[in-house]
């Protein structure tokens, strides 16, 4: 009797931790580097596994550089290659934060919340704090959180002729969108 209520105690604790983090498969994000001299530039992978705790408000997102797709294969070839994101050697890029105003967000109403979100972003194993604005959408209970900010190649060794020639932006957006259920 004692290991049987044990176990339900385990369970149920279990439950109630995993129902306060929230996460998918399927979140989103574009790359996008295109300049006026070229348009093709541009990535997106639908497979970005992301999170947000409900109780803490910390977020994050980690993306497989090989899942990004560009409508030019030399340019998909480019981006995973050694000057750039050298995806053979470093698979994926992270970030990890929190949502600055939390506390003020209520998670349990509909509705439309500006907030900050802080973290660190690492790209071919070079971290760099980051501080964005973001858009979370509570609706029936559903969350959805949204962010579009830029990032200098530079700082992640990132380099090649295309962006010193301004083919390819030195400071691409990167659009991170997810629906949590």
């Amino acid at each position: 009797m004692k290991k049987t209520i044990s176990l339900l105690a385990l369970v149920l604790t279990t439950g109630f931790v995993f129902a306060q983090k929230k996460t998918t498969t399927s979140a989103t994000v574009v790359f996008d580097a295109t300049t006026e001299k070229d348009a093709l530039p541009k990535a997106e992978n639908k497979t970005v596994i992301a999170s947000i705790d409900t109780k803490t408000g910390e977020v994050a997102f980690e993306a497989a550089v090989k899942n990004f797709t560009f409508s030019n294969a030399k340019i998909q070839e480019h981006f995973n290659g050694a000057q750039w994101l050298n995806s053979d050697t470093y698979p994926s890029f992270t970030f990890t934060g929190k949502i600055d105003n939390f506390k003020a967000l209520n998670l349990t109403k509909d509705g439309e919340f500006k907030v900050k979100v802080s973290g660190s972003l690492k790209v071919k194993d070079i971290s760099q704090e980051l501080k964005t604005d973001g858009l979370v959408n509570v609706a029936a209970g559903k969350i959805s959180v949204s962010s579009l900010f830029s990032i200098k190649l530079e700082d992640y060794k990132i380099t090649g002729a295309p962006i010193d020639g301004g083919k390819v932006a030195k400071e691409p957006k990167i659009t991170v969108s997810a629906d949590f259920n």
